[in-house]
């Protein structure tokens, strides 16, 4: 089994607490000079996890190219950031065994950020995202399977995934500006792997 298998699997039983899902009428971040330019989603060897519900590709390629549009089509800075969006994997929920089979969505994806005025990436590795559906999607005893459509864990994931996307341009923000001096610019773009999440799969393989 892949890399991406393994995953899935782990998040056929993986419960998590995520934030609730809304509007995109938050605050904006401080993303310095980032306004989005290119928004391309691609999801060609997108992989459906155990026990998934399933959508076809072109229905997740159009929500994720939605819910960024929506999300970071609000800046309006001088620089151009292009992105290239690969959904790799998901899982939706269905109805289950509550407590023995009470499982979580989840979505995992990679992103790359184009510099338009230097025609080359910000990071040469492709930056993982792994999300989970927000709580409030289901409980502990009941996964969102008996509570949601498929349509709306859908978009529920690919939302989420935007926020992501928007955490990522803020932790960068100190390269999305002129004049970048060297220092700063070799802490920009770190490790590319979401270790956090990816951790939190890995012990759950273990058990």
């Amino acid at each position: 089994m892949g890399r991406i298998g393994m995953c899935l699997a782990a998040l056929a039983v993986l419960v998590s607490c995520g934030a609730r899902s809304t509007e995109v009428t938050s605050e904006k971040l401080d993303l310095g000079d980032f306004t989005m330019g290119h928004n391309i989603v691609v999801a060609p060897d997108l992989q459906k996890g155990p026990l998934s519900r399933e959508l076809p590709k072109e229905q997740w390629v159009a929500s994720m190219k939605n819910a960024v549009d929506a999300r970071l089509g609000r800046y309006d800075g001088e620089r151009l950031v292009h992105f290239g969006i690969n959904l790799s994997g998901y899982m939706l929920a269905q109805r289950g065994v509550p407590v023995l089979l009470s499982t979580k969505s989840a979505l995992i994806l990679t992103v790359t950020a184009w510099d338009d005025r230097a025609g080359a990436k910000f990071n040469e590795e492709p930056r993982e995202i792994i999300v989970l559906e927000s709580f409030g999607s289901g409980t502990v005893v009941t996964s969102s399977g008996f509570t949601m459509t498929a349509e709306e864990q859908l978009e529920n994931l690919t939302f989420n995934a935007a926020r992501e996307i928007e955490r990522w341009m803020h932790e960068n923000r100190a390269c999305l500006v002129d004049d970048v001096p060297p220092e700063v610019l070799a802490k920009c773009w770190p490790s590319e792997k979401d270790e956090r999440k990816r951790a939190q799969l890995e012990r759950e393989l273990r058990r």
